[in-house]
């Protein structure tokens, strides 16, 4: 860990600053005790200050060394009181013996220093004892920092992990529907097996190269919506339509990849599958108050026993948003008069 006043330059002046009052009340203190001002009082405060601040300074050094080799509580304290006495000791001497250096002609300072030093020793123990109070504070919240730093990319780690497990669910699922109706095509009708086979491979070139979970434009998904669309439709002939109603200023607006294709599998699945009619499949995409919304319905036959789902495709969807989005984005879903409606509900900035 880098000295935590050395490195920050607001922290720096702020030090100089409070050991300039500090100095000034010492001096004060030593004026009372002397019991008038002399002029001796001058040089001494300014060894004095140049000293303990820069002793103060450097006494991170000891104390990072304390800290990290001592391995239970009275090393910590024995091995403090041991710095403390060199520090003060040290702060002393050089005081003593500094100060009438900068004034010669003093004739009293022996007699000041003599008056003042039960004082000396007080105020050096307080001083010293709050430097050392400062840096445990400095170290523990910069472990707290570190920790709680650490906790943030444990959680965004998990997090990204989750939505590529999530994600990694979609592609085999579609795949193996996708490669089971090619294989039923390949001897009823080679032609489309072809034609289908070539617009999946186009599918799944756009999925695999989306490899993390950056966003991507909701252009883009429309664009391999329609692809994967067309796929089914090889499939499903004239029995699947498709229309949209797709507002041109959300186009740009991000979003998860392949966050769509679940939910118009879904109204393939329970739509065409269990239908012998033409089903339709609308998309209605507006931006409003903040928030991108996306609506798919499909139609169904209202007197058709439904295939059971489980749900997989929705609970994936869902789970995807809200550690995309926090929380913030929602999806719901609705049946009325044979219209199967998912509706979702995508912040428009990130």
């Amino acid at each position: 860990m880098k000295h935590p006043i050395l490195t920050d330059r607001v922290r720096l002046i702020v030090w100089w600053l409070v050991w300039l009052f500090t100095t000034l009340g010492q001096t004060l203190l030593y004026n009372f005790a002397y019991g008038s001002f002399t002029a001796s009082s001058i040089p001494d405060a300014i060894v004095s200050f140049v000293t303990f601040s820069g002793i103060g300074l450097s006494l991170w050094y000891p104390f990072r060394y304390i800290i990290a080799a001592s391995k239970n509580t009275t090393g910590v304290i024995v091995n403090n009181l041991l710095a403390g006495i060199a520090s003060l000791s040290l702060w002393l001497l050089i005081t003593r013996y500094g100060a009438p250096l900068l004034l010669p002609s003093l004739n009293d300072y022996q007699n000041y220093w003599v008056s003042t030093f039960p004082y000396r020793i007080g105020t050096g123990i307080f001083i010293f004892v709050l430097i050392m109070l400062a840096y445990y504070l400095f170290l523990n919240l910069s472990n707290l920092a570190a920790k709680n730093a650490k906790a943030v990319e444990l959680e965004n780690l998990v997090r990204d992990t989750e939505l590529k497990m999530l994600r990694s669910q979609i592609n085999p699922h579609f795949l193996f529907n996708s490669l089971n109706s090619i294989s039923y095509l390949t001897i009823t009708d080679p032609e489309r097996a072809r034609e289908m086979l070539i617009k999946l491979s186009d599918f799944m070139r756009y999925a695999l190269s989306k490899k993390d979970e950056q966003p991507v434009t909701l252009r883009s998904e429309l664009e391999n919506l329609r692809l994967y669309l067309e796929i089914e439709k090889v499939r499903f002939g004239e029995r699947l339509s498709t229309e949209e109603n797709i507002e041109e200023k959300c186009l740009e607006i991000k979003m998860p990849v392949m966050i769509l294709q679940p939910l118009y599998e879904n109204a393939i699945k329970h739509g065409v599958y269990e239908s012998t009619e033409c089903v339709s499949i609308k998309t209605k995409v507006a931006c409003k108050n903040g928030y991108l919304e996306i609506i798919i319905s499909n139609t169904y036959e209202t007197n058709t026993t439904p295939l059971k789902g489980t749900g997989t495709g929705l609970q994936n969807v869902a789970r995807r948003l809200d550690i995309f989005y926090n929380k913030k984005a929602s999806i719901k879903t609705s049946k009325e008069n044979g219209v199967y409606t998912v509706s979702l509900f995508i912040p428009s900035v990130v």
